[in-house]
């Protein structure tokens, strides 16, 4: 644990040192909470209503966790950088754990998501957006979802330790985030879906943390439909559960595959 919080400090103050990568961090989740609020809000249906200001409230937390799920990219870039520099081979020559290296980097990534939910939750007020069940639960909600980025966290750590450079890491980074997160709840109602995509839907990871964060934000607009999937109807439990096995699985390969590439 000394090890990674070492680590961690050390790419934390390499943020405060590059502070346009925070910046242009926050670029993409506000455009995305711009466009769909105004160009899309009052032609997407929600709970049988039109209303732009329900949709708003809809929509966020499917922004929040697109947010923390895309930050994946940034730390397979990191990791694949400080591979191609030879700065990871100069951790290993340290009396060191092997896997600090990784957690510290993921630390500090969850560090920076949780910087980048508090400015865009502030933007979501702006545009709108109210937590209605309370200062706790709005809290455990933004925790559920500070958990779902440190757990995809890692699978960007294992494809940072994959690829050759870091423009491979965004790449590889993006190519399954796409579909992951709009093949879900996150901007459309999955009830409007054909049965294959909505049955996906219904089981995304990513959907049950939209889903929990929506109940405890107090975002379900009366008449919305829950699906009877387990993970719709218990999302709560299934956002921790897809979180904890997401972690559990793929810092073990992350780790391994660090060890092997020594």
């Amino acid at each position: 644990m000394s090890d990674s919080l070492v680590i961690a400090q050390r790419n934390l103050i390499r943020m405060k040192r590059i502070p346009e990568v925070v910046v242009f961090g926050l670029v993409q989740p506000i455009m995305f909470v711009v466009l769909f609020s105004y160009v899309f809000g009052g032609s997407i249906a929600v709970g049988g209503s039109t209303d732009p200001s329900l949709y708003r409230e809809f929509l966020m937390a499917g922004i929040f966790a697109q947010t923390v799920t895309f930050a994946t990219a940034g730390a397979g870039a990191g990791i694949a950088d400080d591979m191609h520099k030879g700065l990871i081979d100069r951790f290993r020559s340290l009396p060191m754990a092997r896997g600090a290296v990784l957690t510290g980097r993921t630390l500090a990534d969850l560090v920076q998501t949780a910087l980048t939910l508090v400015v865009l939750a502030i933007v979501a007020v702006i545009v709108g957006w109210r937590i209605h069940e309370g200062l706790l639960k709005a809290l455990a909600g933004f925790a559920l979802l500070l958990l779902l980025g440190y757990a995809f966290s890692w699978i960007g750590a294992l494809i940072g330790l994959s690829v050759r450079t870091p423009e491979a890491a965004t790449s590889g980074g993006l190519i399954w985030l796409f579909p992951l997160t709009f093949i879900s709840n996150a901007f459309v109602p999955a009830d409007n879906m054909p049965t294959v995509l909505r049955t996906i839907a219904e089981w995304n990871p990513f959907s049950a943390t939209v889903q929990a964060a929506r109940e405890l934000f107090g975002n379900l607009p009366a008449g919305y439909p829950v699906p009877s999937a387990w993970p719709m109807q218990h999302p709560v439990w299934a956002s921790l559960i897809w979180s904890l096995l997401i972690i559990t699985a793929f810092r073990a390969l992350a780790v391994r595959k660090y060890r092997a590439s020594g």
